[in-house]
């Protein structure tokens, strides 16, 4: 998949999910998503400071 279709995609889902969801259901899942994708960013950066520290 390249960048053109994963982003039409994600446009898609969140498309769908919208209209499933109610003006404050979809708040407090956007603030879920953002801190699930924080949080895995975090842990990718931990985990490659890790892995440089152990292979210098």
């Amino acid at each position: 998949m390249n960048a053109c279709e994963l982003t039409a995609s994600i446009t898609a889902i969140a498309n769908a999910m919208a209209c499933k969801f109610n003006d404050d259901e979809l708040g407090i899942l956007a603030l879920i998503l953002t801190q699930l994708g924080d949080t895995l960013a975090t842990i990718a950066a931990q985990r490659a400071i890790c892995c440089s520290e152990k292979t210098q």
